[in-house]
């Protein structure tokens, strides 16, 4: 369905924040301010939100936990959307995604966690789809960005046989939110083997590949994130898998690694990171590349794009879809180039 911008009213441009305080949701609001949109931050903890300094930039704090519908009804109040940045993603997004459709505002997450974007698209399509709202969960660097990349690469391909995703960190500094959620995680991660989302076959594979500087060679085990329910949605594919490089995946379950510092007044870390995407197609291999810095940050002009996107109607669908759905990928993508680089090739 394309939706015809005319008949769109003029969108409002507040955005609630859920879980501002914590290290995405800073980095969101940040985001939805330089883009001239309105954040409003909501928490938990009212002392945690001004301690933000939300308050003394002149943003709008309210408080709300999710087990509380009413709060969050109150939270939501006079808003167009809502992007949730508190995890663990199982145990939010149900609750938040209701109360944006008790609202009738759109609503997008962050989450890595299969399971939780499962749920999503198959708890609330059909309300999501009759309200006439985008719901769009894993908006973020892991789901959506590979969703868009595969999107991209694949162009005119309506099927293909197989994709493979690659993501290469140079170090992983884990925030509170990534431990906690590793921990509550506890469901089977899924690929797609036959055509068929399944459980990921053990011992699990692994690639190895040759990346620009800083990473150079590099092993990868598959590890896949939430990237696989928002791809195997929309595209016909025999073979699905991604792949974690074994530098992060060492670093992320090192209990001694703290937690990401900032190196610039944006408040990213050095983190670097690069996503490789083989899509094949018979005896055609398409790649693409794509690389920035610091994987929480880059996970504010993602969504606050998507967010922006959909308040100008520039929508391809409604509903509880995957981004590469709801977006154009290729002019999605461009939009990023500030913040990230994208080399298109074949593999």
């Amino acid at each position: 369905m394309t939706i015809d911008q005319t008949d769109i009213p003029s969108p409002s441009h507040t955005v609630a924040v859920l879980g501002a305080n914590g290290h995405t949701g800073r980095f969101v609001v940040a985001e939805l301010l330089r883009r001239g949109l309105k954040p409003i931050a909501i928490g938990r903890n009212a002392e945690r939100l001004t301690a933000a300094g939300f308050p003394e930039r002149g943003i709008e704090c309210r408080q709300a936990a999710v087990e509380d519908d009413e709060a969050l009804d109150r939270a939501l109040a006079g808003t167009a959307a809502v992007i949730n940045c508190a995890g663990p993603f199982m145990d939010t997004a149900d609750a938040v995604v209701r109360a944006a459709l008790r609202a009738g505002i759109h609503y997008l997450d962050v989450t890595a966690e299969q399971a939780s974007a499962q749920a999503t698209f198959e708890r609330h399509e059909v309300a999501a789809r009759e309200a006439g709202v985008s719901v769009i969960p894993a908006m973020g660097f892991y789901g959506g960005l590979a969703d868009l990349l595969v999107a991209m690469t694949m162009a005119e391909w309506d099927r293909t046989d197989a994709i493979e995703i690659r993501i290469a960190l140079d170090s992983w500094l884990p925030t509170r939110g990534t431990r906690v959620t590793g921990e509550r995680n506890t469901a089977l991660r899924l690929a797609v083997n036959g055509g068929q989302l399944e459980p990921l076959r053990q011992p699990a594979a692994e690639r190895v590949s040759i990346l620009p500087a800083p990473f150079g060679r590099q092993t990868f085990v598959e590890l896949p994130f939430s990237e696989v329910p928002l791809i195997a949605r929309h595209v016909r594919t025999d073979e699905l898998h991604t792949f974690l490089s074994t530098i992060a995946l060492r670093d992320v379950r090192d209990p001694s690694m703290p937690p990401p510092q900032a190196v610039d007044e944006t408040g990213r870390s050095a983190q670097r990171f690069a996503v490789e995407v083989i899509v094949t197609q018979g005896d055609e291999r398409r790649r693409v590349l794509a690389q920035g810095q610091d994987i929480y940050a880059i996970s504010a002009p993602i969504i606050c794009e998507a967010v922006e996107r959909i308040l100008s109607g520039n929508v391809r669908d409604t509903g509880a879809k995957p981004p590469a759905a709801t977006f154009h990928a290729a002019s999605f993508l461009r939009a990023l180039s500030p913040h990230l680089s994208v080399e298109l090739g074949e593999a």
